[in-house]
């Protein structure tokens, strides 16, 4: 029973990777907006979207972190 709560739990866990392509999509949506809005601004438009996407795919990387820790560490100790 436990482990097939874990399994649940580890692919909910996963599934904000989904969140962070959407939200790197909207970074990048929104350098091409602003680039082409105003030219001129678009090498200090390319760092915000550097920014964006690090600080993106930080938060994305938790999801797998999360995963690794539902299905390894937390292991059920069976009792004989």
């Amino acid at each position: 029973m436990l482990e097939g709560a874990k399994s649940i739990g580890a692919g909910a866990a996963t599934i904000a990777l989904a969140g962070a392509a959407v939200g790197i999509g909207n970074v990048l949506s929104s350098s091409i907006h602003s680039v082409a809005r105003n030219p001129s601004l678009a090498k200090q438009s390319f760092g915000y979207a550097i920014l964006g996407f690090a600080l993106t795919e930080a938060i994305a990387s938790f999801a797998p972190m999360m995963a690794f820790l539902i299905s390894f560490v937390f292991r059920s100790h069976k009792k004989s």
